[in-house]
């Protein structure tokens, strides 16, 4: 005890300690509405994640011995025992959602529990796209030899996974926990997508590394994207106090079957025409009909000749 009490005088921790301290509550202070907050815990969404790619995918994410007997079972109970936990979770990010009154424990406890009531029904529905998901990665990619190793191997199916669980949470009324997901998928995989995007059926990532697409992004069925694609904004607009408009359109449509290749960085309020491809490390800023074949040297002259 005097050994340590000796270390915390040689560090000045009391004046350390004071000035944090006055940083906290003073000078620099970010607490949520002025309040200590009970934060959600990455912890426990990881657990929930995982939870849910096994109930989601059993023989996969879950047990490979389960049998047609037990698999039911497993699924309930995992399933129970991960949205209990996310209702938790639920309610703590229900503290973080702005423009609402302040809500009672009771009414906060409720507003979870519904939450997490309707995304559970909308499981189902989840699977059903993630399926297609997974078939557009095995018949679009010519290295895949099942959809199991499509599953268990490929960053771009986890990200999409993570994805599509977020964004249910994210329209359901819990942005700040579909983000701390999205950025769980985004540690793991490099992909980024933010939980508002919108995204149709049978959407491929292949390979992955540095994917980002933007919150208020339109993504149609059967789209697919190359590493280091860019789906983004091309200028954030203020308001009069200088500060940034938040939730205006500001990234990409991309209609049904676009194909986009490596590096390409597409910005703005533009729309891809269905059908359309654009080719690696174009750099695009304004729309193009649908049927278009958009390549690096197209654009560098047109740049030129503009």
């Amino acid at each position: 005890m005097q050994h340590q009490e000796k270390h915390q005088h040689y560090w000045d921790l009391g004046n350390v300690t004071a000035q944090l301290r006055a940083s906290r509550e003073v000078a620099h202070k970010v607490r949520h509405q002025g309040y200590i907050r009970e934060l959600p815990s990455r912890a426990a969404l990881e657990e929930i994640l995982d939870g849910l790619r096994s109930a989601l995918f059993p023989t996969h994410y879950g047990r490979p011995s389960l049998t047609d007997e037990s698999i039911d079972y497993f699924v309930g109970n995992t399933l129970n025992t991960s949205l209990n936990v996310l209702a938790e979770q639920v309610r703590r990010a229900l503290l973080f959602v702005g423009g609402q009154v302040e809500l009672s424990e009771t009414e906060l406890h409720e507003r979870a529990t519904q939450i997490t009531r309707d995304f559970a029904a909308q499981l189902p529905a989840i699977r059903a796209v993630l399926v297609s998901d997974l078939q557009a990665a095995f018949q679009g990619d010519p290295a895949a030899s099942s959809v199991s190793e499509v599953l268990l191997c490929y960053p771009g199916t986890t990200a999409i996974i993570y994805y599509r669980l977020a964004h249910a949470l994210f329209t359901l009324g819990a942005p700040l926990l579909a983000r701390m997901i999205s950025e769980i998928a985004h540690s793991s995989t490099g992909i980024d997508i933010h939980p508002g995007a919108q995204i149709g059926s049978s959407f491929f990532i292949d390979h992955g590394t540095g994917v980002v697409i933007g919150e208020t992004a339109i993504i149609g069925q059967r789209v697919r994207l190359y590493q280091a694609v860019t789906l983004g904004a091309k200028r954030f607009p203020a308001d009069e106090n200088g500060a940034l408009i938040k939730g205006n359109p500001r990234h990409p449509i991309l209609e049904d079957d676009v194909i986009i290749y490596a590096g390409a960085t597409i910005l703005g309020r533009i729309t891809i025409g269905h059908g359309s491809t654009i080719g690696g490390n174009v750099w695009l800023t304004q729309s193009v009909p649908a049927d278009s074949n958009v390549t690096q040297a197209q654009m560098q002259t047109r740049n030129n000749e503009g």
